[in-house]
């Protein structure tokens, strides 16, 4: 028989609350029962079960949600819960964790709510990087509400307060009833045809959920999403969330609040304005201060107070210029000088004429070359011998060669 280690309770409830989070069910249900054992706890949380005619589950709801209930839960009250489902692992029992409900009636809607957004968020609605940016100083503003009631007054009002050099547009349409959804689907579509608005507010003021459902509507929800204006969703109050929400480039809690956001402060952007225009102001006034102390300095400076005392002070400059150019011109000359006179000498040891004054003569054949060999000239031949002095005309009576003698 194999052994196994035994587990404790705590360990088991563990396991079993580990299975149950990681059930793609049990984590994101909706539970339809009657309400039972209610009790709101002084800490804010509220503790119930629900019920059917076959059975009993325990749910708690934390404060944090429980404070976004539109309504005061009872005992005998018909609901729909969305949470998840896990085990308590101090008591071993599993509960339902609810994050919202609804009534029944309402939570038939809820339903349909919650499975639409999924559908559209699988498919990519609400991606944020579809989300488009809003202009900051709009020419137009579109609003797709209804031309009577709260909501367009409040929008105009806080429009006209608060950027009155743009431009309201309204296209009035249904806000509620069998056929509110298509009406604000073409509202968003013509403001995209005629490039009528350089953003859109669309949305109403606050009501019931069957008052808010035509903006449940997948119809308006692609509308939304196909739209190349950005639109703000201002649907309700700040509690109430719908498929148009999640869908718009940005959602305001109410109709004002997106007013407040579409168009920027034109109070503030005054008071920019001023502000910039005193520091320009403030720079001007200290480049001119700047300029004007410099050409005072310019101003009182001799060369520009009396001209002609720069221009001698320049022409004394080129008198020593001229003079350093001159002095600099005969140095060179003189050294030229010394140099030529060194090469004069070192040729004139080498001119021929020069061996005469050192007692040497030159003797030349009739035909004027030098005779420097007995082969030269024979008996006969005339001959000028050159000397210091002048010249010696002569007649070659003999001619001898002298004999070479080798050593052996």
């Amino acid at each position: 028989m194999i052994e196994r280690q035994a587990l404790s309770v705590t360990q088991v409830n563990l396991y079993i609350k580990e299975i149950m989070n990681r059930d793609d069910v049990l984590t994101d249900v909706l539970v339809k029962g009657e309400l039972s054992n209610f009790k709101a706890h002084s800490s804010g949380h509220l503790y119930m079960s629900l019920k059917d005619e076959n059975g009993v589950m325990r749910a708690v709801m934390f404060r944090g949600s429980a404070s976004k209930l539109r309504f005061t839960p009872q005992n005998g009250m018909k609901v729909v819960a969305h949470g998840r489902v896990t085990v308590y692992e101090r008591d071993g029992q599993y509960q339902l964790y609810i994050d919202d409900m609804q009534q029944e009636g309402i939570g038939d809607l809820y339903i349909a709510f919650e499975e639409l957004k999924a559908k559209l968020s699988a498919e990519g609605l609400f991606d944020p990087a579809h989300k488009k940016p809003l202009p900051k100083y709009p020419k137009c503003v579109g609003v797709v509400t209804a031309p009577t009631g709260a909501a367009i007054r409040d929008i105009i009002n806080v429009l006209s307060r608060r950027f009155s050099y743009s431009d309201v547009v309204l296209y009035p349409v249904l806000v509620q009833g069998e056929n509110a959804a298509q009406s604000i689907a073409q509202a968003i579509r013509y403001f995209n045809q005629t490039k009528g608005a350089d953003v859109l507010i669309v949305g109403r003021g606050g009501g019931s959920i069957e008052d808010l459902w035509a903006f449940n509507e997948e119809i308006v929800a692609r509308e939304i999403y196909q739209s190349e204006i950005p639109i703000v969703s201002a649907v309700g109050h700040e509690i109430d969330f719908t498929i148009s929400d999640f869908v718009a480039d940005l959602r305001a809690p109410t109709p004002s609040a997106a007013a407040e956001l579409v168009v920027p402060s034109q109070t503030e952007l005054i008071d920019k304005f001023h502000n910039v225009y005193r520091r320009l102001y403030s720079q001007a006034a200290r480049i001119l201060e700047q300029g004007r102390l410099r050409l005072k300095s310019l101003s009182e400076r001799p060369s520009i107070q009396n001209p002609m005392l720069k221009l001698e002070e320049e022409r004394i400059y080129l008198d020593r210029l001229v003079q350093d150019m001159t002095t600099a011109a005969d140095k060179i000359l003189e050294q030229k000088k010394q140099g030529l006179g060194v090469a004069a000498s070192k040729l004139d040891g080498l001119s021929p004429l020069g061996a005469l004054t050192r007692g040497f003569s030159v003797v030349k054949a009739e035909d004027g070359g030098v005779v420097n060999s007995v082969s030269r000239v024979k008996p006969g031949d005339n001959m000028t011998v050159m000397v210091q002095d002048g010249k010696i005309l002569a007649t070659v009576k003999e001619t001898e060669k002298e004999v070479e003698n080798h050593g052996r």
